[in-house]
């Protein structure tokens, strides 16, 4: 059975941090393949989406592309609307019955997941892999098997900030992203 990881976020941008929590878990834990799937519409920010969906999925193709076990699941940005990890989840195990699916998330989300929609039912079909992030707590009453990665204190708010004030992003932001970015004047 193929073991595959997915990676839902905003990725609003992507950054080196991403990149770092994605390879370490793939390493750790052992799966083929890591998938980065960035959401429609996520139900927990609120903030507005700067960049759209094919936008943000255009950046995460460029940042993972001389990755070999990296890879894209468009599933969330294709049917647009609001993104629900359990839904999102219970629809790929249809239509990859011969997949075991995992869902990374960072420790930011540990703390929320009695907030996400269906969690108990998500455990039903996901295992659940989080990874340390400075100044978040990593205790939850769910079962979250954690791995170490080197820790980034680093944000997309963040590097939209830099991004809107001319600051460098320089070793945060993969190069081909940056001048997409650029490109498409995003963040300004």
């Amino acid at each position: 059975m193929k073991k595959v990881c997915i990676f839902g976020g905003t990725f609003n941008p992507p950054h080196i941090g991403h990149l770092i929590m994605a390879n370490e878990v793939y390493h750790a834990v052992g799966f083929d393949e890591v998938r980065f799937m960035p959401n429609a519409t996520p139900p927990h920010k609120e903030a507005p989406q700067l960049a759209t969906g094919e936008q943000r999925k255009r950046m995460l193709e460029l940042a993972i592309e001389t990755i070999p076990y990296f890879h894209i699941e468009s599933y969330e940005i294709d049917h647009g609307g609001m993104s629900y990890s359990y839904e999102t989840m219970a629809e790929l195990q249809k239509l990859e019955p011969h997949t075991q699916f995992s869902f990374l998330i960072g420790a930011d989300m540990i703390a929320y997941l009695d907030k996400w929609v269906k969690v108990d039912e998500l455990l039903k079909i996901v295992q659940l892999v989080g990874v340390r992030r400075p100044g978040f707590e990593e205790h939850s009453e769910f079962p979250v098997t954690l791995v170490d990665a080197p820790l980034i204190d680093l944000s997309s708010s963040m590097l939209r900030n830099r991004f809107k004030e001319g600051k460098d992003v320089t070793m945060l932001i993969p190069e081909n992203v940056q001048a997409y970015i650029r490109q498409e004047k995003l963040y300004e």
